[in-house]
């Protein structure tokens, strides 16, 4: 393990650190938990452990850093509350001395997931509140909290408001859907098995969207091929069909999950890989505009950061020897934070980083200054991904994945399309 963070006391950690949920989780199915600010855990796989531990120096800057490995158990508080707890594995102590833990909640205030004898989700309980302030918004007051519910879960793109008179909130927590089905279903799962197994490995990694104040994330299923070498018959034509009924199979990639920041309405807009699955190349387009708008102008001034670390990105992977990164995702992140407005009539100095176009053809003897916001692109979810280095591996595959490369390719081209597109 390689320790990433500032000093903390072992014997605090020893104790447990309640997980809780990792509210910007817009795909994938498996189960993504915030153990503090700057970290995530999910439930550890052993081949994609491998590869965090084995990975490429010149990919490591397009990865989530590796933290570790903890132990995760399923446990009632003293008031029958249902929670997950992370521990060090055993003689790990060492290892994580230097884990920041200073922004984790003790044990004594664990969040209450679940009622003992309801076994209802908290999350579940959320979901009802957010369909109670949709149906108020939306004025739907014919219909039944309970049939809301059931259209929420089912909904492929939805909105939610996060602002606050007009304000974000500093406590920006954004209850998204796809990541509490993802937490109801790890629950259920670790409930279930709770009296044959109720210990197991989470790996730690770096928390991306740490460093934003309103992340907007675009998840994309990358390559031309999901299924693993070592998928079942079942598995491998469902995979195969997903593919050739998406733009994979065309483009190389495809939406997986995204949620986007609307300054025009202080709305997150959230859009799961099912909405993903049925877009054509030009719906495809239309949703990478989307990821880059506001809902009041284009984000123009992502695109050449974009372009670049995808560009990049692309070049290492094409000197990647035998690797092939089946059912691997892609994510972009920027601040959905709405630039400032400064005034043209400002100081030289106030003016030096402003953007060379207006934001708005009405914007009038304003321009727009973007806050300080990187964009962030990462390679996530590495449960199939296979190299001649992994030894028990029975198919070895020679020189680039060139599904993954052809995906990465044609996303520069349309993006480099939509730039150009609304440009000048």
């Amino acid at each position: 393990m390689s320790p990433a963070f500032g000093a903390m006391e072992v014997e605090h950690y020893s104790k447990g650190v309640l997980l809780e949920p990792f509210v910007h989780q817009v795909g994938g199915h498996s189960c993504v938990l915030r153990f503090n600010d700057k970290t995530i855990c999910k439930p550890l796989i052993q081949r994609e452990h491998q590869f965090y531990e084995t990975l490429p120096t010149e990919m490591r800057k397009f990865t989530p850093q590796y933290e570790g490995v903890v132990s995760v158990s399923f446990e009632e508080d003293e008031d029958g509350n249902l929670c997950l707890i992370a521990y060090p594995l055993n003689g790990d102590h060492d290892n994580l001395e230097n884990l920041d833990n200073s922004d984790c909640d003790p044990k004594s205030k664990l969040l209450r997931w679940t009622n003992k004898k309801t076994m209802l989700l908290e999350n579940e309980k959320i979901s009802k509140e957010w369909v109670r302030q949709h149906r108020k918004e939306e004025k739907m007051k014919s219909h039944k909290l309970e049939e809301e519910f059931e259209w929420l879960k089912k909904s492929e793109v939805l909105y939610y408001s996060v602002e606050k008179k007009g304000n974000v909130s500093s406590q920006f927590k954004p209850h998204n859907p796809w990541s509490m089905k993802c937490h109801q279903q790890q629950l259920q799962r670790m409930k279930e098995n709770a009296k044959h197994r109720n210990q197991y490995k989470f790996i730690l990694l770096e928390n991306l969207t740490s460093r934003y104040e309103v992340p907007c994330v675009l998840d994309l299923k990358m390559g031309t091929r999901q299924h693993g070498d070592d998928a079942s018959e079942e598995k491998k034509a469902n995979q195969i069909r997903k593919c050739q009924q998406s733009t994979s199979a065309v483009i190389g990639v495809r939406v997986c999950g995204m949620q986007v920041y609307q300054a025009g309405t202080g709305q997150l807009m959230f859009m799961n890989k099912y909405h993903g699955r049925k877009l054509s190349v030009q719906g495809f387009k239309e949703a990478l505009y989307q990821f880059f708008h506001n809902g009041k102008y284009l984000r123009r001034e992502l695109f050449e950061s974009v372009i670049k670390k995808l560009t990049e990105l692309k070049s290492v992977l094409e000197k990647q020897e035998s690797y092939r990164f089946y059912s691997s995702s892609l994510l972009i992140i920027y601040d959905g934070k709405e630039r400032q407005e400064v005034a043209v009539d400002s100081d030289p100095e106030d003016l030096e980083d402003l953007s060379e176009e207006s934001s708005d053809e009405s914007a009038g003897a304003y321009a727009y200054k973007p806050t300080a916001s990187t964009v962030d692109v990462r390679m996530i979810d590495f449960a199939h991904t296979t190299c001649k280095y992994y030894g028990e591996d029975s198919v070895v595959h020679e020189g680039q994945d060139t599904g993954y490369v052809f995906g990465l390719q044609n996303l520069i081209d349309i993006i480099k399309e939509i730039r150009d597109e609304s440009g000048e």
